[in-house]
């Protein structure tokens, strides 16, 4: 082995450098900023919409729709649930855009030995 290229699970900057440039981490970035960002944005407008009709339509926030329950308490219960949908949603999108491409990036930069073990 010349002394040039460095072992295979060595981890050099200049292996790290070259990982960054490929099309491969660009594509995985984006893939990654196409579901965050979307989301997030989708999200706080939700947020929004809750914090700006509990300041400013308080009677249709106090709507009783039965016994004690009114829509202020739905629609904050509902910030619970679009929380975990969201998780469940990123969980899915990962196993199936991100973590393939992430994981054909780690085994080639050499982060997985035999000393460690793939990580699981």
């Amino acid at each position: 082995m010349s002394t040039d290229t460095p072992a295979p699970t060595a981890s050099t900057p200049e292996r790290y450098l070259a990982v960054q440039r490929s099309d491969e981490f660009a594509g995985l970035r984006r893939a990654l900023r196409g579901f965050v960002f979307p989301m997030t944005v989708a999200f706080f407008l939700w947020y929004a919409l809750y914090v700006i009709l509990s300041a400013y339509a308080r009677d249709f926030m106090g709507t009783k729709l039965f016994g004690n329950i009114n829509v202020a308490l739905v629609f904050g219960l509902l910030q619970f649930v679009s929380t975990f949908v969201i998780a469940w949603l990123y969980s899915r999108y990962a196993d199936r855009k991100i973590d393939p491409v992430a994981d054909r990036i780690r085994n080639e930069i050499g982060e997985v030995t035999h000393e460690h073990g793939p990580r699981g």
